[in-house]
């Protein structure tokens, strides 16, 4: 079994509240505590304190100065953090400085070097955003 990536609580609780929200819509109004047990049922829980502990767990706290590596564009890179913010649903806006420039640009005639950028990425370190290939911009890694 592949272990889930849990988003983080505040995640978590606006999940519920949709839940709720819906099923409220379609005529079968819940408590907002049914919704939470629901919704820890949904992600393999017994309930929501055990859910809520988990997730707790889960999130990885992203700090300014921090080291950390990865790949960007598919080039390898160290740096550090320059700047965090949380976000809603498990996200984090991050500013990360690269110890060396990475070139962005494919082409052999011109280059493009990036000595800092700024990436949105999820409980697990990685964007969104993807590149043609399918290949996320930005996969981070705690070091």
């Amino acid at each position: 079994m592949t272990p889930q990536i849990l988003p983080g609580r505040d995640a978590l609780k606006t999940q519920a509240k949709r839940l709720r929200n819906t099923l409220a819509q379609q005529g079968t109004p819940i408590s907002h505590s049914a919704a939470l047990e629901t919704l820890a049922g949904q992600w393999g829980f017994r309930d929501w304190n055990t859910l809520s502990a988990a997730a707790e767990t889960a999130t990885p706290v992203w700090q300014v100065g921090q080291a950390v590596a990865g790949q960007y564009l598919g080039h390898d890179f160290t740096g550090r953090l320059k700047s965090v913010r949380q976000a809603s649903g498990g996200h984090w806006h991050l500013t990360l400085v690269f110890d060396e420039p990475i070139d962005v640009v494919a082409s052999e005639r011109f280059s493009a070097l990036r000595r800092q950028i700024s990436a949105t990425v999820n409980a697990r370190g990685v964007t969104h955003q993807k590149t043609s290939d399918g290949k996320p911009h930005l996969v981070l890694k705690m070091t």
